[in-house]
């Protein structure tokens, strides 16, 4: 009997399309619970990959944010990486304006490949048709990919290049997601 040892691989900003459509935040505990049974693991570990904003660039604290990745670290035992929303000022046919990019897809890529050794099965909360190459890669080195995504967020080729796939607002069930979003009114 092969033991499942499961690394996942969560591209929050990726998630945040789909959470905003379902109006719920995810429940990160009881999405590890969902996901040990799902796949049968003896060993689950999380990595939790954001870009937040600049100090100073929001009308609002982004102290609830630091606190939740806290939470993830100390509570969920995740492994969040983080990094500062990169600012890029572009000029425009209306004037100068600020771009904000936060991409980790080479973080998420580097952590997969460095502890490959590790696991047997990946799974990539991400819709990104870039991280065909990584799932090719995985899979023919013997390991099982699974995507999680949505069906207005995932790529074609990545969707079917995979193990398999799971449409997070259609297969995995409402109690795995928390608490409502509030969104500001500016």
């Amino acid at each position: 009997m092969m033991v499942n040892i499961v690394y996942v691989f969560i591209d929050a900003s990726n998630i945040w399309e789909a959470q905003k459509i379902k109006g719920k935040f995810f429940d990160y505990e009881k999405l590890r619970i969902f996901l040990k049974k799902k796949f049968e693991a003896c060993s689950i570990k999380i990595f939790y990959y954001t870009a937040y904003p600049k100090n100073g660039t929001r009308s609002y604290s982004l102290d609830g944010k630091h606190k939740f990745y806290t939470f993830l670290k100390k509570n969920l035992k995740f492994v969040v990486k983080k990094k500062e929303l990169k600012q890029i000022h572009i000029m425009s046919d209306v004037g100068q304006a600020v771009e904000e990019k936060g991409n980790m897809d080479v973080e998420i890529t580097i952590d997969a490949m460095h502890h490959l050794e590790k696991y047997n099965i990946a799974i990539f909360f991400s819709g990104d048709s870039d991280f065909l190459a990584l799932v090719t890669y995985l899979r023919n080195r013997g390991k099982k990919v699974y995507i999680f995504s949505s069906k207005n967020n995932i790529s074609t080729e990545l969707r079917t290049g995979a193990d398999g796939y799971f449409d997070i607002l259609k297969d995995i069930n409402d109690n795995i997601w928390g608490r409502n979003l509030k969104f500001r009114n500016n």
